[in-house]
């Protein structure tokens, strides 16, 4: 075999990225997977007609978006589908009271009034909030500061539980206080009605990828580096590790020396986070019409609170829901049957009989996926935005971590993936190279 120059740990979207560039730029790169798959924590399952993305769905706008460009240029079909993160009024909601009862339109904008007012208020208790300060204690604060009623309190106490569960899978009390700076969305948002997948599927093209190759071990020196799998042992003269937060804190994984700080200090700091998609598809549709989603107060809310109408994407009437946070820990381990009948539950408060029983269920389980640990890195408390980027620091010259938990800009995204692998292929290489080079016809 060819010298190896550098060794890629991780066949997803950041590693495919850096080796594409690498490759591209001369060097001899080997990029070792652990599944039996490209693509990562971006996967499609394609069933009885059916396209769904099990893991990564949108872009979070596409506004000066790398990752918008290379679907264009790899001629990736996109649909508008705008959530606006877990924002209260971005799209049209229909809000459920605590008694079921849909609130009337007055009633939805004063609850939404009362979450921007906590939002303004928010910012400046962030900015002054104490190192190991928690979401939970910057909200409580902001909500404190209104001077309202318990009830009226609650229901907003409530949304920013949701809010810090559905955006980054964690209890409100276990993520950072500035765990959700990054929560800002720059143009529309887009979904692939053909699959998240073909993006690492262009990536791959013409690269040395071996799959099902567990690396178990990572020694790194002023000489270069030596990966063990359970398919052999690679040499090169430097690695770039793009395995999630979960393996790289695993005693599955092992990096020797140790890592250093202050990247061993961000790692400790982050960690993975608790988060589900529950996709059902209807006979027909029951909900309302004219909202893109469906959301409920109170506390039969506490998991399944939050609705998403997917049934402009294929013409079939379905929802999407998040097990994220409480729900996805309360419920690990459950049936599919299970998971459904409680889901069914909730929207038979809403719509009462109406409400038919699935004719296609898709229940993904990040939790258990050894290769993963979990959807995606989340601030725990006492961390700081920096620790993404800190987590990315390079290791004798030799170690470069890449990945949705390394860029501090956007984490947990697409985007954070390929514009960190990219930043790894350029610290490879030392010298810049330009981002159109992943599409570019001529290399």
């Amino acid at each position: 075999m060819d010298p190896i120059d550098t060794i890629v740990i991780g066949a997803g979207v950041a590693g495919l990225t850096a080796a594409r560039l690498l490759a591209r730029s001369g060097r001899q790169v080997v990029v070792l997977e652990a599944r039996d798959r490209i693509g990562g924590r971006v996967t499609t399952e394609r069933r009885d007609g059916f396209v769904t993305d099990l893991g990564a769905s949108w872009i979070h706008g596409i506004t000066d978006s790398p990752v918008a460009a290379a679907a264009r240029a790899f001629g990736m079909r996109t649909v508008e589908f705008t959530v606006g993160g877990y924002q209260p009024d971005s799209r049209p909601i229909a809000y459920y009271g605590p008694d079921g009862a849909r609130l009337t339109d007055a009633e939805a904008q004063r609850f939404v009034d009362d979450i921007h007012a906590v939002d303004a208020t928010l910012l400046g208790v962030v900015a002054q909030s104490a190192p190991d300060a928690s979401y939970r204690d910057v909200t409580d604060t902001a909500i404190a500061a209104q001077g309202w009623d318990e009830e009226r309190a609650q229901r907003v106490r409530e949304y920013m539980e949701h809010r810090s569960e559905e955006q980054y899978g964690a209890r409100i009390e276990d993520l950072a206080a500035h765990g959700l700076d990054d929560d800002s969305i720059d143009g529309d948002e887009v979904v692939f009605p053909d699959g998240y997948d073909r993006l690492p599927a262009n990536l791959s093209n013409g690269l040395d990828v071996r799959l099902s190759h567990i690396v178990s071990r990572v020694e790194w020196s002023s000489g270069g580096v030596v990966v063990t799998t359970d398919q052999g042992v690679f040499s090169g003269a430097s690695v770039v590790v793009t395995v999630p937060v979960g393996v790289l804190r695993s005693d599955d994984f092992v990096i020797e020396p140790p890592l250093p700080e202050p990247v061993a200090g961000a790692l400790r700091r982050l960690t993975m986070n608790a988060f589900e998609k529950v996709f059902l598809r209807f006979p027909t549709k029951f909900w309302d019409d004219g909202v893109y989603a469906i959301r409920q107060q109170g506390p039969e809310g506490a998991w399944w609170h939050s609705w998403y109408d997917l049934t402009a994407l294929h013409g079939t009437p379905a929802l999407l829901t998040f097990a994220a946070g409480r729900g996805a820990i309360d419920t690990h381990g459950w049936t599919e049957d299970r998971v459904v009948d409680s889901i069914l539950a909730q929207l038979r408060r809403l719509y009462g009989e109406k409400v038919e029983l699935p004719t296609r269920v898709h229940l993904t389980n990040w939790q258990d996926d050894p290769f993963a640990h979990g959807s995606y890195a989340y601030m725990t408390v006492g961390s700081t935005t920096e620790d993404h980027d800190d987590l990315a620091t390079p290791v004798g010259g030799v170690l470069h971590i890449a990945g949705e938990a390394t860029w501090t800009d956007d984490p947990a995204t697409v985007t954070a993936a390929l514009c960190s692998g990219h930043r790894a292929a350029e610290r490879v290489l030392d010298r810049t190279v330009p981002m159109s080079r992943l599409w570019d016809h001529e290399r």
